[in-house]
């Protein structure tokens, strides 16, 4: 917080504020707005009832139109702003609309019915949340366990990434062996293999070992990942090997140099490396698909698409939905975000 306010409050002289100083306020706050301002209208219209989404202009606020209940009707009836032939203004409820003439009553008397053309009338707007958007999902497609089983999927993979991804990055960064720079190749290699060409082959193994429809499937396959040997090969170069070379004197085990020494001394990168690996499982949405037929083994992504029909898009329920499986990954991002900078700074990534 601190560092913001200095941010906002420094100046180029001790006076008044420069022109650069306007210019430079105005690039921030358009660069704020530009990264912000979709997830800000994500969050917006996730609360926004499914009239209020197709309603042309859009508007920022989850407006909707306001309801009355009338005595002798069973339901609430809409609120219009109607005027009046003498020119004053009303605020009467629509009972029913026949082609251009719309039946409206007063809610304080509701004894008279006025007839007054459609395009004498302007509906009553006001702020409301649809928080249904979001309860009832979690209620109706058992939203709650694709989230348990994204949590699951999200946890367990990324702790297995970080481990086999260290262990080959230790051995690749401290060790000096025959073959270490075509190792090093072939792992960068794999970088330029896309995912479809591989796909069918890892399929066909998941199969042969039993586990379609398991959640180790979207666990398992994708454990060691080239980026994540990279990028903690590198920072682990940077680690003085006289420290290395001091534990071995000291009789230290390589797997005691390993959990002692370099994994903490590799946190920066380890975090870059977590955040990475929580945004790749969270949000990966081909390959369980293709292994993940059952409804009560499915990740958040693939409910999702539940709300996508041939003829029919429930966008209330898919907004809402989005901004739920959007926050746990905002969340870690927040917490570990201090280590982005320094762990790509010391890994060499662009």
């Amino acid at each position: 917080m601190t560092g913001i306010l200095r941010l906002l409050t420094a100046r180029r002289g001790a006076g008044r504020l420069h022109w650069t100083d306007w210019a430079t306020y105005a690039y921030l706050g358009l660069a704020v707005l530009l990264m912000f301002g979709p997830v800000l209208w994500l969050v917006l219209s996730s609360f926004k009832t499914p009239a209020a989404l197709l309603e042309f202009p859009p508007s920022f606020l989850p407006m909707t139109q306001k309801e009355v209940r009338v005595e002798g009707y069973p339901q609430p009836l809409p609120l219009f702003s109607v005027t009046m032939e003498d020119g004053s203004t009303r605020e009467l409820a629509q009972v029913r609309r026949v082609g251009l003439i719309a039946q409206m009553v007063d809610p304080k008397a509701p004894g008279t019915t006025v007839r007054v053309a459609a395009d004498k009338r302007q509906p009553v707007r006001e702020m409301a949340f649809a928080v249904s958007n979001y309860t009832e999902p979690l209620a109706k497609y058992d939203f709650l366990r694709f989230l348990e089983n994204s949590l699951f999927v999200t946890l367990i993979a990324t702790a297995i990434t970080l481990v086999i991804n260290s262990m080959a990055a230790y051995a690749l960064s401290i060790y000096e062996f025959k073959g270490k720079t075509l190792a090093m190749l072939a792992v960068i290699g794999t970088l330029m293999i896309p995912i479809t060409i591989v796909l069918v082959p890892v399929y066909l193994v998941v199969t042969e070992m039993g586990l379609v429809n398991s959640l180790w499937a979207v666990i398992l396959p994708g454990a060691a990942t080239p980026t994540g040997v990279f990028l903690l090969r590198q920072y682990m170069l940077t680690i003085p090997r006289d420290l290395i070379e001091a534990a071995r004197m000291d009789k230290a085990s390589e797997w005691r140099i390993y959990a002692r020494i370099v994994m903490p001394l590799s946190a920066p990168a380890l975090a870059v490396l977590t955040i990475f690996s929580i945004m790749w499982r969270w949000n990966d949405f081909l390959w369980p698909l293709a292994v993940l037929t059952k409804s009560e083994v499915q990740t958040l992504q693939i409910g999702l698409n539940a709300f996508q029909g041939e003829l029919q898009t429930q966008w209330h329920y898919l907004l809402a939905m989005t901004v739920v499986t959007l926050t746990p990954v905002a969340i870690v991002f927040a917490f570990l975000q201090r280590f982005i900078a320094t762990g790509i700074a010391n890994t060499g990534m662009k």
